[in-house]
């Protein structure tokens, strides 16, 4: 897939994720999909296939997550998002690194960011 094609991508499951749509947020990413969680929390580490993913997601929605991406990026088979995160009432900037295929499917995806406040809120 192209690097628009990659873009429009993301941007359509970031707004799914927004609206509470997990499927929806879902639907471009490969069953094998690789979701590093950075940082030293409970939750950091490497979560693989949706099963999983929709686990962390649902342990960050007890801290009311919520992402405002402001800025796409795309490049290749990469689509950068710059985003405002917010959990728990704070807020933090992060940058996501989305990873495509070649048929489109999301196959990575990494945040990168300062990770104090899931840290905090997620203590080991």
């Amino acid at each position: 897939m192209s690097a628009q094609a990659n873009k429009e991508s993301a941007e359509a499951a970031y707004r799914a994720f927004a609206a509470g749509d997990a499927a929806g947020a879902m639907e471009n990413m490969d069953d094998g999909v690789v979701w590093t969680a950075r940082g030293d929390s409970s939750l950091s580490g490497t979560y693989r296939g949706k099963e999983e993913i929709v686990s962390l997601w649902a342990k960050l929605a007890e801290k009311g997550l919520k992402t405002d991406p402001h800025d796409f990026v795309a490049e290749g088979d990469k689509v950068v998002v710059l985003t405002t995160v917010t959990l728990d009432g704070e807020a933090a900037e992060a940058a996501d690194v989305l990873t495509f295929d070649g048929e489109g499917k999301l196959i990575a995806f990494d945040q990168l960011g300062d990770p104090a406040v899931v840290n905090r809120l997620y203590p080991r």
